[in-house]
């Protein structure tokens, strides 16, 4: 009976430590582990000569595997995790005695432990045998009990910060993975997915994080202006600047009257070099070579909409521009601290996508698209007037002709040459990804995507799609009220930004959190210029730099 009273006390002691808050995603854990059942003698728990417990796997023939050392299983743990070096987040697949994870947490450069684990009896039951206390306590110490993949990547996608954690490892607990080998292995698929994504965006930042940090401070003013709602539109047309585009004009103009035409900003000069003027444009692109795509004008009627990340320059073209709010940190706060912007997702990182998305939460029940080829077509990269042929016309000389200098932009990375029942093409691993981005968002939009078939890389939209929505929900495009001026809100921001504890960061809350997550992609950029930066160094030379932008537009 001591026996029984015994493992229930510490099964509830394991609880309570478990119960802290951000431990785990799933806000269910510890229900789920008091209603678990523990009697199904899923492991043995064996006496190591050092005196710890060793938990070992019953597998279905009755055998007994264990899961550490029987000598020393935490000297074992330590020799293994001293391997780290700079790899601050360690992602753990089985829980077992817990070894693992307390030896990761000793190492001054561990940022973050991650443990998934599968089959909640079984976890239940190790609760009951050993002490996990310690371990929970930590607050850099997470679990995942019994995650989808899907869970697993957007879990890791939303904690791991490599400036703030640095590398990432992964290490199975052999004796626990071999016993459930397809469910771990699908676990491993999802984290290297989720590490992919990360990596990606990461890259992203260290070219971008400053020019978006400026470019949404000296795009605040603007964005302060007031502006009347859009009611919803049905019909969209979109326009990319893929070669195809030249061969799609004559239907574009033969129907022009019949739809709203989006262009994205690439496509804005093949349109009107052509004599049709879109309804609107669309500019995502933080950099100022944007500029370029309006050098032919922007018609007075067209409305701009554009990110706020968005260069300045561009902003100033017009007195029609709606600003909207894409995937940077720094315009969700602002949105939330000062004024409501309207949201479109930007996140497949292409113009083209973007306007569809801006065509979808504008209400359209249909959306053709024109020009996505995604592809070079013929060796061809963009449509007839976009802005890379004049940009390359005023570059060109004597040993740099025009020809060359087409050759280099088109073979600058790998390509795939592809055949079909048009011609053939070329795909590039970026354009691939924008393509198979789009194809993914097909699969919840609640418009019709209909594409307009051209000479490059088919878009491929998903069986049963594009049927009717019926669920669909309208909402007009419209900025919310600002909540103070625009230099108040600059002026409390970088209060905010200069209060901002570097030696406490890995412990803030609430405001202090949001504040400092507007700063990463920054910070990012910065690092990527200073690879030799300490983390405080890092953190302490963001905040002057993020304040002196502010100080200038202030200024």
């Amino acid at each position: 009976m001591d026996k029984i009273n015994e493992k229930h006390n510490l099964f509830e002691r394991n609880i309570l430590a478990l119960a802290r808050p951000g431990i785990s995603a799933d806000t269910t854990l510890c229900s789920r582990l008091s209603g678990a059942e523990t009697t199904l003698n899923r492991y043995k728990f064996l006496d190591s000569p050092s005196g710890e417990i060793i938990p070992a796997w019953v597998d279905q023939s009755g055998l007994a595997h264990p899961l550490h050392s029987m000598v020393d299983p935490m000297r074992e743990a330590r020799r293994l995790m001293e391997t780290l070096k700079d790899d601050g987040f360690v992602i753990l697949l089985g829980l077992g005695g817990g070894f693992y994870a307390e030896a990761a947490l000793e190492q001054k450069n561990t940022s973050l432990v991650l443990v998934i684990d599968y089959d909640i009896n079984s976890i239940a039951e190790l609760l009951c045998y050993r002490d996990y206390i310690k371990i929970f306590n930590d607050p850099r110490f997470h679990f995942l009990a019994d995650p989808p993949p899907h869970l697993i990547e957007e879990y890791i996608t939303g904690i791991y910060q490599p400036i703030l954690c640095g590398g990432i490892r992964t290490l199975p607990l052999r004796g626990r993975t071999s016993g459930d080998n397809q469910t771990f292995t699908n676990a491993r698929l999802a984290i290297e997915n989720a590490i992919h994504r990360v990596s990606a965006d990461y890259s992203v930042q260290a070219y971008f994080g400053l020019r978006w940090f400026g470019n949404i401070i000296r795009n605040i003013k603007q964005a302060a202006k007031n502006d009347s709602p859009l009611p919803p539109i049905r019909k969209v047309a979109v326009t990319a600047a893929g070669p195809s585009l030249d061969s799609q004009i004559k239907i574009i103009r033969e129907k022009r009257n019949t739809f709203f035409l989006i262009a994205a900003d690439t496509s804005l000069p093949s349109l009107l070099s052509q004599g049709i003027t879109p309804d609107s444009v669309v500019a995502i692109d933080c950099q100022h070579i944007s500029y370029y795509h309006f050098m032919s004008g922007l018609p007075k009627e067209t409305i701009l909409f554009m990110d706020l990340a968005g260069p300045p320059l561009a902003a100033s073209l017009t007195d029609k521009i709606r600003f909207f709010s894409g995937n940077h940190p720094l315009t969700s706060y602002i949105c939330r601290e000062w004024r409501a912007l309207p949201e479109v997702d930007t996140s497949g990182g292409n113009v083209t996508y973007a306007s569809i998305a801006l065509a979808e939460r504008l209400g359209a029940e249909s959306i053709e698209l024109y020009g996505a080829d995604f592809s070079y077509p013929m060796g061809l990269s963009y449509a007839r007037g976009a802005y890379i042929h004049p940009f390359f016309e005023k570059k060109q000389m004597r040993l740099a002709p025009l020809e060359s200098q087409h050759s280099a932009f088109l073979y600058r990375g790998p390509l795939n040459k592809k055949t079909s029942e048009t011609g053939w093409y070329y795909e590039s691993p970026s354009l691939t990804f924008y393509r198979e981005r789009l194809e993914e968002k097909c699969k919840t939009m609640t418009s019709k995507l209909l594409p307009q078939r051209g000479s490059g890389a088919p878009i491929q939209i998903p069986s049963g799609v594009n049927k009717p929505k019926p669920e669909r929900i309208l909402s007009l495009f419209n900025s919310g009220k600002c909540l103070m001026e625009a230099e108040e809100f600059l002026l409390a921001y970088k209060e905010d930004i200069a209060s901002l504890s570097v030696s406490a960061i890995h412990s803030i809350k609430g405001k202090e959190k949001q504040v400092f997550t507007t700063l990463l992609p920054a910070a990012a950029a910065i690092k990527h210029r200073n690879p030799g930066l300490s983390v405080n160094e890092l953190l302490e030379k963001t905040k002057a730099h993020c304040i002196g932008e502010i100080e200038k537009v202030l200024g």
